[in-house]
């Protein structure tokens, strides 16, 4: 009796240049919140799992910007929420000043990520590594274990 072998293709590895595309994109990919709200980390997720195999350049790119997307759209939305329901629930005009002085803080940090992003896509492009502040070494480590 003779077992069938299955021919799975095996993805060729990325050019350098592929890399560099890939790895832009994924940091380029924040952008996409500016059109939809959410779903930049999406996208860097996506990106993430399509090369994860095929390049750690790529991998830890993407895992990085959907990590910072998620630490700074997600983050801030929930705090904004939490903020609002307290100021509505619980103690309304004490919360306020505490909203007042937020709110110019997460805009702040709305207005922040894009350009963080598009520098990090123009690094990557050039072929230089990037970093996000505390998110970068944190990444290193886990795909390094």
């Amino acid at each position: 009796m003779t077992t069938a072998t299955l021919n799975t293709p095996v993805p060729a590895p990325l050019t350098q240049s592929e890399e560099r595309t890939w790895a832009m994109l994924a940091h380029l990919s924040v952008l996409v919140n500016l059109f939809t709200g959410v779903l930049g980390p999406v996208v860097a997720l996506l990106i993430y799992l399509m090369f994860m195999n095929r390049s750690k350049y790529v991998a830890y790119h993407a895992m990085q910007s959907f990590l910072f997307q998620l630490v700074v759209w997600y983050g801030i939305g929930v705090m904004w929420g939490i903020v609002g329901i307290l100021s509505i629930l619980i103690v309304g005009i004490i919360l306020i000043p505490l909203a007042c002085v937020l709110t110019p803080i997460f805009l702040l940090g709305m207005a922040i990520a894009p350009i963080y992003g598009v520098i990090g896509g123009v690094q990557t492009s050039q072929g230089q590594d990037f970093q996000y502040w505390w998110i970068g070494s944190w990444v290193r480590g886990i795909l390094q274990s």
